[in-house]
């Protein structure tokens, strides 16, 4: 399988770090406990949506494109990365933000993300309420620009398209050349799914290079069957986009897990605090409030159910965001300022 003829850019500091969490690992009293540490992908602050816009960014390069479109959450690490790989390349990058959470604090909708959104300098930055049809509004604000005589680009939420899941074949790929050159042999993969397109993608590569690797989704948003759904037909979608057959990827190897969602998508639970400072206090790696925190309370929470054995590896893959943790200070410290 080649990736070779489809149009890329550089982006991602590659390969991330494949590490075992040694002190986690005894803390849950096992299994083995490894990390691949796409936090580091190195854009922006990184995380695993770099992987994706190598691919888009150069499909939209190659289509002549002069300015990048994508929408997100408030606090969407996508958006944040879009726009920082739109400006390595001279494009311009306009970015709709849904306010999916109606109650967050002044710093969810002030700092984290939206604070580097600003920074690095969007085009513009347009909120909408929650529920807006994105995929619409964003084909409406292509239109607006072509008259303003631009050659718009559309990149879905998350760069979650058989284009962009391209981004996680590869990560398949350079993952499988890791665990080859240290003779590991782990069974399970766990991450979080939201958009689809990391879980696709990774499940597209492990079943083009027929590799025994067992992929499972936590899902922030989406009940199982919607998650399992969405991620099969876009698995699908990227192997044909490969040139590849569908059929390489049986239904029954999409699994995802909705238990750790809580009240919805961007609202804090306590399984995801826990998560995130047990990873803080053991190993110190930092995770996000929306996205890899809910995907590793997930994990903490099937280890202890005994869900794996203690002879089991497990590498949970993680997706970077933890700038997201400044959206979310109350949730995690109950004190308004350290004072002398």
């Amino acid at each position: 399988m080649l990736l070779s003829h489809l149009p890329r850019v550089q982006l991602v500091h590659a390969p991330t770090p494949l590490e075992f969490l040694p002190n986690l690992t005894k803390a849950l009293n096992g299994p083995q406990i490894y990390i691949k540490r796409d936090d580091a992908t190195g854009l922006a602050t990184g995380g695993n949506k770099t992987r994706k816009l190598e691919f888009l960014i150069g499909d939209a390069l190659a289509k002549g494109a002069t300015h990048v479109l994508t929408q997100g959450a408030t606090q969407s690490n996508h958006v944040r990365q879009t726009i920082a790989a739109a400006n390595k390349f001279g494009l311009k990058a306009s970015v709709l933000l849904e306010q999916r959470v109606s109650d967050g604090t002044d710093e969810y909708y002030n700092n984290g993300n939206l604070l580097l959104d600003e920074i690095l300098g969007a085009t513009s930055i347009e909120v909408v309420p929650g529920g807006t049809d994105m995929v619409a509004a964003l084909e409406a604000k292509a239109k607006e620009l072509e008259l303003q005589g631009e050659r718009p680009y559309i990149i879905p939420g998350g760069g979650s398209n058989a284009i962009g899941a391209l981004g996680y074949v590869s990560t398949a790929i350079e993952l499988i050349n890791q665990l080859n050159q240290i003779q590991l042999a782990p069974i399970h993969l766990v991450h979080a799914t939201g958009s689809t397109g990391t879980q696709a993608g990774l499940l597209a590569g492990i079943a083009a290079t027929h590799s025994n690797l067992t992929v499972l989704g936590i899902s922030v948003r989406a009940e199982k069957s919607k998650q399992e759904e969405n991620v099969y037909k876009l698995t699908r979608a990227t192997l044909e986009h490969l040139g590849l057959s569908a059929d390489l990827i049986a239904r029954e190897k999409v699994i995802a897990n909705s238990d750790y969602v809580g009240d919805g998508y961007g609202i804090p639970t306590d399984s995801m605090v826990e998560a995130v400072e047990l990873l803080a206090r053991t190993e110190g790696i930092l995770l996000d409030p929306v996205y890899s925190g809910k995907g590793f309370a997930g994990l903490v929470d099937l280890i202890r159910q005994g869900h794996f054995t203690k002879d089991d590896k497990v590498i949970f893959l993680h997706t970077g965001g933890a700038v997201g943790l400044f959206g979310y200070r109350k949730t995690f410290s109950n004190k308004d300022a350290y004072r002398l």
